[in-house]
């Protein structure tokens, strides 16, 4: 089931294509602090090209940038967030332990463990049927209003 769209995730966060790699929100459960997304990983993706060129391979880099945006639309949805945008502070205890390959979907899940007015965590999950393709303690600065402007 769809939560969210490709639209709608557009409209709270700020990436688009070729950088956009949230595809659909499946999952949304605001008081447990967690959100499930999904990427349809294919053939045609940019990063294929050169990654590796014969041997398909997700770069681990772009799967955990998948999950930072997941994380990024749950934010969005909490009230006084708005267009805040948030910047990467930390990835901790990341591990990959599955190669992701066109054709495979991947399950993007993060569960939020602080969240406040300027800095969040949470605990991220990529897997595809079943199997962790990568894992990390992802957290995010708020910088204030204007810094990025």
């Amino acid at each position: 089931m769809t939560v969210l769209t490709t639209a709608e995730i557009q409209a709270l966060i700020p990436h688009r294509w070729p950088f956009l790699l949230v595809d659909r929100i499946i999952e949304y459960d605001a008081p447990a602090g967690r959100i499930v997304g999904q990427k349809g990983v294919t053939a045609g993706e940019w990063f294929f090209q050169g990654h590796f060129p014969g041997l398909p391979v997700m770069p681990g880099v772009l799967q955990i940038e998948a999950l930072a945006q997941t994380m990024a639309v749950y934010v969005a949805r909490q009230e006084g967030f708005g267009d805040r945008i948030g910047l990467f502070a930390g990835i901790e205890d990341c591990r990959f332990k599955r190669i992701v390959s066109p054709g495979d979907t991947l399950r993007l899940e993060v569960v939020m463990e602080k969240l406040g007015r300027r800095f969040g965590k949470g605990r991220a999950v990529a897997t595809v049927d079943g199997e962790v393709c990568c894992e990390a303690l992802l957290s995010f600065v708020i910088p204030p209003a204007g810094a990025l402007r």
